[in-house]
């Protein structure tokens, strides 16, 4: 199985993750449940947010299927799971350990918890599970649910690789080639939303969270058809791109005006499933389609940031949330506030790869390749 790096994929996981750090910065100023508030909250900021919140956890799957892909082309089975063990359980473990639990400390504490130090608090974050107890995974989530979709789907990976004209992927190049047949794709989805999503809410701890599970699961394994498909995936994203992009913004006008209009009711729900489900397709198509056309170049800026993702990712919620806790009750404007604490996540964020990268143990840790 032949591969070449795709540099456009590498650019769009970055910029994903660096907007999923955003969006975790925003949670701090809008009326959403967050493990702190902001004493100032925004309406406004809500709209950017949803907006992002409809296709940037799925194009992290999408991506993640499509690494799966290539990380397979040339590893067998048992190495492939052996590394998939060695990127997502250890810093998983690691990060519930470590890395979470200050961000539940400082929960409890503006929560009136009454501890008078991390130090006191630390033997009581192993008390009970969140939220009810105290030790969770808190924005890691998605390593285990990545890890778990690794495991469960490597016999079909390992079957598609071992016989690459097999019919499921007969099927798929056609439906590639078909005008419409991107739309057949989408009817597992929909019919996810439509039969899971209203009765299992989204609560990201794999046990019984039937509809993210489902959801997330399929567009992984979309991600490993798509790659897997070659050419016929990135011609077909090449097409559509600008009508996708048409579509998307229609797409999430209408689902705009259904939620400011209230018109998004329990009678309306299998409408806007399909709305929904559109307009992630659409945005998808265009991510992809015009990342191909203007993002697979590589560079020594993208060498870095495709290094530093990772560590970021695990880091930055801890400091968001300690840096938050210093200001939430200041008079500072939203706006100074958003600036500060993009500053210090980010720069907080840098400063710790830099010093991650540099020990064996610690790139171990936080899921980073041997030098």
């Amino acid at each position: 199985m032949k591969t070449q790096r795709r540099h456009d994929l590498d650019w769009i996981r970055v910029i994903v993750f660096g907007l999923l750090i955003l969006y975790h910065i925003g949670m701090f100023f809008v009326p959403w449940d967050w493990h702190i508030e902001n004493n100032d909250l925004s309406d406004s900021l809500t709209w950017p947010m949803w907006f992002v919140n409809q296709w940037r956890l799925p194009v992290l799957f999408i991506i993640s299927g499509m690494g799966t892909r290539f990380a397979l082309s040339r590893r067998s089975g048992n190495e492939y799971i052996s590394e998939r063990t060695q990127r997502l359980v250890i810093p998983l473990l690691f990060g519930m350990v470590v890395v979470v639990a200050p961000q539940v400390y400082v929960e409890r504490v503006v929560q009136g918890g009454g501890y008078s130090s991390f130090l006191e608090f630390y033997p009581h974050y192993f008390n009970g599970v969140y939220p009810e107890g105290n030790f969770s995974w808190h924005h890691l989530w998605f390593l285990p649910y990545l890890f778990v979709y690794s495991v469960l789907l490597a016999p079909l990976f390992l079957w598609i690789r071992k016989h690459p004209e097999n019919w499921l992927m007969e099927i798929f190049n056609k439906l590639l080639h078909h005008r419409f047949g991107l739309l057949w794709l989408a009817l597992p989805l929909i019919l996810t939303e439509i039969l899971l999503r209203p009765h299992f809410p989204v609560k990201h701890n794999l046990v019984g969270d039937w509809y993210a599970f489902s959801y997330y699961l399929l567009l992984f394994l979309y991600g490993y058809l798509c790659i897997s498909a070659g050419r016929k995936f990135w011609k077909t994203v090449s097409q559509k791109k600008t009508a996708a992009l048409i579509t998307g913004i229609a797409a999430f006008s209408i689902m705009a005006w259904m939620r400011e209009m209230a018109v998004w009711t329990p009678g309306t729900e299998a409408l806007f499933a399909v709305i929904r489900i559109i307009n992630l397709g659409a945005w998808c198509i265009a991510i992809f389609g015009y990342g191909a056309q203007w993002l697979n170049r590589s560079s020594r800026l993208l060498t870095y940031c495709n290094q530093a993702v990772y560590p970021f990712y695990i880091i930055h919620q801890t400091i968001t949330v300690l840096a938050a806790w210093v200001i939430f009750e200041l008079s500072w404007g939203i706006h100074l506030k958003f600036l500060y604490l993009t500053v210090i996540t980010f720069g907080g964020s840098w400063v710790f790869y830099e010093l991650v990268k540099r020990n064996a143990i610690t790139r171990a840790l936080f899921g980073l390749k041997p030098k």
